[in-house]
């Protein structure tokens, strides 16, 4: 029972947040927008996966990453100006961490919604195949 009263209160928190961003302004959707267009490059998000395991400088990002030092720093520059990474200056050496902690939430629950998308689709081309013609 107590299951039962969890996904009924996580569901009832579901509506409630979607009906806050139903109702946001055009100015806001423009930001959370803004915000999802700096993740769309590749390039970026394995700069961010590099930045999992802890702060580092761009040396070590280009080590991780194979992209080139003014590429890496390009993608570092759009990244901090998002709020998505800090700098923080070490001596000579500029390291860079992520902002948010809470940001790896976000990346997980994005790959769980692909993770759960492929299933679905893995099923129906499944039942596709399994009704195709000359088997």
């Amino acid at each position: 029972m107590a299951k039962r009263r969890s996904a009924k209160k996580q569901s009832a928190e579901y509506r409630e947040e979607a009906n806050l961003i139903a109702h946001l302004s055009v100015e806001s959707l423009t930001l959370i927008a803004n915000f999802f267009k700096v993740l769309s490059e590749p390039s970026r998000l394995q700069i961010v996966c590099a930045l999992k395991a802890g702060p580092q400088n761009v040396t070590e990002i280009i080590k991780q990453t194979g992209l080139g030092q003014a590429n890496a720093s390009k993608h570092l520059k759009l990244l901090a100006q998002a709020g998505i990474v800090s700098r923080q200056q070490r001596g000579v050496a500029a390291y860079y961490n992520i902002a948010n902690p809470m940001f790896f939430k976000l990346c997980e629950l994005v790959c769980e919604t692909l993770s759960i998308q492929l299933v679905q689709q893995n099923r129906q081309i499944e039942e596709i195949t399994s009704i195709a013609p000359g088997q």
